[in-house]
């Protein structure tokens, strides 16, 4: 039961991270009839997380692996709507040796399913002007599968129904021939079936060059729980888990466009703090389409 517990713990943190990671950030809407398309590929892999405490624990190597669909249309040129769709999730987990013995104690194995979809829509407060705001509604709903695997502790989602409301403000301006911006957001998640809320914080900065042929940017995003979920006497392993999990964490990404609207683009992020998270940093490659442009 110990072990079990411990697995489904470990879980958990990782869904979370990943899932906090993913941000529809910039006060910035898309025009009517302009979008922005990517295929990315997200993991993390780690044998080490941050406990309840914020200290560093060793647990058996554990990996998640998501196939996402990102997109922004405009259907006004105030109002976009936002989908993030992981197509396809994989969690695994090797296998559990004893270090006394080298018996093998639990068998590694994975689950390939989809993730927990994410829908959102953003609505731009002001129209031109020196410092755009928008806010956004983003929903998550449990698509993904919470109990997978022979022992049931392998997941690819939550199994809860969460909103995020998200005020973003910004400004874009030039220096030599560098085109920069900058941005800030706040935010609130609900959640439900007794996960604890969240607040939300978050700086970004980038820079395009080579006439914007590449963009370098820069992300800080800060997550609080308000740790007001339910205990373990009111409330399953599986969501007690999930609970509580903060994280102060900074990010890079670089996007080529190898053409007007098409670009690849890569990332790295990487937990400066946390509580309840994976200890290790995560990366992700894409392609993508920019009709903006």
């Amino acid at each position: 039961m110990l072990l079990d517990m411990k697995n489904i713990f470990i879980t958990a943190i990782v869904l979370l991270f990943s899932v906090s990671s993913m941000q529809a950030g910039g006060p910035w809407p898309q025009k009517k009839g302009k979008g922005y398309f990517k295929l990315s590929e997200w993991w993390v892999v780690f044998d080490r997380h941050y406990t309840d405490l914020g200290l560093r624990d060793p647990n058996v190597t554990t990996g998640v692996f998501n196939t996402s669909l990102y997109i922004e249309y405009g259907i006004t040129d105030r109002l976009t709507t936002i989908i993030n769709a992981p197509l396809l999730s994989r969690n695994y987990m090797n296998n559990l040796i004893s270090g006394t013995t080298g018996e093998l104690l639990v068998q590694g194995e994975a689950i390939n399913t989809l993730g927990d979809i994410d829908l959102g829509l953003k609505y731009g407060l002001t129209s031109g002007g020196k410092i755009p705001v928008a806010l956004t509604l983003m929903v998550g709903l449990p698509t993904g599968t919470t109990s997978g695997g022979t022992q049931r502790n392998l997941q690819t989602g939550d199994g809860e129904f969460n909103q995020i409301l998200q005020l973003d403000a910004g400004t874009g301006f030039s220096a030599g021939k560098a085109s920069l911006y900058t941005s800030g957001y706040v935010g609130f998640n609900h959640r439900t079936n007794g996960f604890s809320e969240e607040l939300r914080f978050g700086l970004e900065g980038g820079a395009g060059l080579f006439a914007d042929k590449l963009w370098l940017s820069g992300k800080l995003n800060i997550v609080e729980s308000l740790k007001n979920g339910d205990t373990a006497a009111t409330t399953t392993s599986t969501s007690l888990f999930a609970n509580n999990s903060e994280f102060t964490s900074v990010s890079l990404e670089a996007s080529f466009y190898v053409s007007k609207k098409v670009g690849l683009s890569a990332s790295f992020a990487n937990p400066l703090r946390g509580e309840i998270i994976a200890a290790a940093p995560s990366y992700s490659v894409g392609v993508f389409i920019d009709m903006s442009k």
